[in-house]
């Protein structure tokens, strides 16, 4: 019986602290689909992503692979040479200027449903000590032009770290880290690591995702919270 009190107090710190690491896993809330399930736009307008990320590549990387998962979700996708060139033709080749114009005016020069908006927050690789990694972070909206309406936004991230064993000495860590960085950067891992980005970004099916569009089976058959 001289235990009984001691475990007790053991049994009940124990409880607490599982209650205090489940009180930190959160689940996701799941993403209101009701403006973006009225609108189900069929055509989207890629604009060329906003750059805040050090590395002048991050604009025309992403805008490269943004169109495919779109289309792989049942959109029209307007072409990136011809919408750059549209731009151009009407003096236009910055993206912040492209992002402030008018739904309405890119509605009519263009004729699209919707156009989705990037804004790229990081690109590039960088070294931090005993680590190295190319990293990309990106987000979207997807606004109906129609009617100025946002009808859907998210973000992802992706990085040429993930799934990394960092086990080792120390010197075998700033070693690694050191070679990563210098081979990551002549090989332009950067724009490999934007197309994994965009595909979790942009693509239907994923976790509070972008709806599938009507030229997928998928159609109307999703936006469940979860899927």
């Amino acid at each position: 019986m001289k235990n009984g009190p001691i475990s007790l107090i053991r049994l009940s710190l124990l409880t607490l602290s599982l209650g205090l690491l489940g009180g930190c896993v959160t689940t996701p809330k799941a993403y209101d689909y009701t403006a973006f399930r009225e609108a189900r736009p069929a055509s989207i307008l890629v604009l060329p992503p906003v750059n805040e990320s050090p590395d002048i590549k991050a604009t025309h990387s992403m805008l490269s692979h943004a169109t495919a998962p779109l289309a792989e979700s049942g959109y029209y996708v307007f072409p990136v040479t011809l919408v750059d060139e549209t731009f151009k033709h009407n003096g236009l080749t910055a993206p912040a200027d492209i992002h402030e114009l008018a739904p309405a005016k890119l509605r009519e020069i263009f004729g699209a449903d919707a156009a989705l908006y990037i804004s790229v927050k990081q690109y590039g690789t960088s070294y931090k000590v005993i680590a190295s990694e190319t990293r990309v972070t990106a987000e979207a909206r997807l606004v109906d032009l129609r009617t100025g309406a946002q009808l859907w936004n998210g973000s992802a991230t992706a990085s040429s770290a993930e799934g990394d064993n960092n086990s080792g000495g120390l010197v075998g860590l700033l070693v690694k880290a050191v070679v990563r960085q210098i081979i990551e950067t002549i090989s332009e891992q950067g724009h490999i690591i934007a197309g994994q980005t965009s595909s979790r970004l942009l693509s239907a099916g994923m976790p509070n995702g972008i709806l599938y569009g009507p030229r997928s089976p998928q159609y109307q058959k999703d936006g469940q919270a979860l899927r």
